[in-house]
């Protein structure tokens, strides 16, 4: 089930940050301003907070693996039309250039990326759903830390490989292979089709379903959880009124505008800001992700062996690093070489994505297994709403500024924002099983 849906959910990433390399080559094939690409970002994260919000409390009810293979065939068909974008932005123009032909392509390229971020919310809430119904409490931390990796796994070798692509054949002024950016889309979509057997193949469902008992001491005895209703009394007392819910979604709000600063702009930014090239963006984002794996790990050990439980204790000196290692990145002097930025993203990439990964080990524990896709789906909307700002928000300040130092402070002023929210989380208990023990939630 781990290493399954560590696969499943890597291939999400291939058809969703595949858009970070591509958009130079969008920027210099056809003059899209940063301002377009950037809201493209910001209605793909609302859309997918959303649809996570939707799709969250359904996955509780749902047949897990038809319910992430479904998402994962919608999101590869989504990534085929965005690679055909000028074609039948053609057809709506009736020309391959011009005003038209522009405003054609960006609302065709815009429908499309808002669509694979619905089916894109598909992914996160079932797999969480099937670790919090195999692995007990008291291990969910560490086990969990090794299935976030997927994230960085994805994210990571997308990054290099469409790298490599926007490399190839006939290059523009900026470097960028002319007319490539749509390999970027085309490849991956292949990857995860084959990907996309695998999960039918081998993907279980929950113990129940595959005939076993359910994890001791985590059997509801409450009718409301007992049933799934993640709409009923349990739903709206342990997430929706919850306060610790709604401080831990504004902690993801912090965390994940931190993390798509890079992942959604990172490119851009290194080689406009620092003189990368987009091949050693790609392999400094990919570093950022890779070293992410490793404070993922450490996060999950250091919350269930070191903190007993209590990931925001962790999760608070960890925002601190990041944003210490993101000033760092920033003052390192332009065009100078590659390895000091690499290593200054990885050292950020290795804080943020344990309080990444942590923030929704807490939101699964405490919701408990019966409503772990509600709980993950309501902070996600917090998490998503990030993109308003690293999204739209960060290419309309480059746009205005000239630059991306004023969007780069912003952004670590929100890791130090983010500190101080898992400073107010230090006491919250490790779960909320024993409410359930007690029978008092009726």
């Amino acid at each position: 089930m781990l290493v399954t849906t560590i696969i499943g959910y890597a291939l999400f990433y291939f058809l969703r940050k595949n858009l970070s390399i591509a958009m130079p080559g969008l920027a210099q094939d056809y003059g899209i301003t940063k301002t377009s690409l950037g809201l493209f970002l910001t209605l793909h994260g609302v859309v997918y907070g959303l649809g996570k919000f939707v799709n969250g409390p359904l996955s509780d009810r749902c047949n897990s693996r038809r319910f992430l293979c479904g998402g994962l065939l919608a999101t590869i068909v989504c990534n085929v039309i965005f690679g055909f974008g000028p074609v039948f932005a053609a057809l709506i123009a009736g020309d391959n250039t011009g005003t038209a032909f522009t405003t054609a392509l960006v609302t065709v390229l815009g429908v499309a990326w808002v669509a694979n971020g619905f089916f894109q919310s598909m992914g996160n809430p079932p797999c969480l759903r099937l670790i919090a119904h195999w692995i007990p409490p008291n291990e969910l931390a560490t086990k969990l830390s090794i299935w976030n990796s997927s994230h960085s796994i994805g994210a990571g070798l997308v990054t290099i490989l469409c790298g490599y692509i926007m490399g190839l054949g006939v290059l523009g002024a900026d470097n960028v292979g002319i007319g490539m950016w749509r390999w970027c889309f085309w490849v991956p979509a292949i990857i995860a089709a084959v990907g996309l057997v695998v999960l039918i193949i081998w993907l279980p469902d929950t113990p129940t379903s595959e005939g076993l008992p359910e994890l001791a001491g985590t059997q509801a005895t409450d009718s409301d959880a007992d049933t799934g209703e993640s709409t009923g009394p349990s739903a709206v007392r342990r997430v929706y009124l919850n306060p610790t819910m709604w401080v831990l979604g504004l902690s993801c709000f912090m965390v994940y505008l931190v993390r798509f600063a890079i992942l959604d702009w990172g490119p851009m930014l290194l080689k406009e800001a620092k003189g990368v090239s987009l091949v050693g963006a790609g392999w400094a984002v990919a570093c950022f992700e890779i070293a992410g794996i490793l404070g993922t790990l450490f996060s999950g050990v250091a919350t269930d062996r070191l903190a007993g439980g209590r990931a925001p204790r962790v999760c608070l000196f960890m925002m601190l690093g990041a944003a210490a290692a993101m000033a760092v990145f920033w003052f390192l002097p332009a065009h100078g070489p590659v390895l000091p930025y690499i290593l200054a993203l990885a050292v950020a990439g290795f804080f943020i994505y344990g309080p990444q990964a942590m923030t929704g080990t807490t939101a699964v524990n405490l919701a408990t297994k019966r409503l772990a896709g509600t709980a993950v789906g309501f902070t996600s909307l917090f998490s998503y709403a990030s993109v308003l700002f690293s999204g739209w928000g960060m290419g309309f300040l480059a746009d205005k500024t000239g630059g991306w130092t004023v969007s780069f402070y912003a952004v670590i002023g929100a890791a130090l924002v983010g500190a101080a929210l898992f400073l107010a989380l230090w006491n919250t208990k490790p779960d909320g099983y024993d409410e359930l023990e007690k029978g008092n939630e009726k």
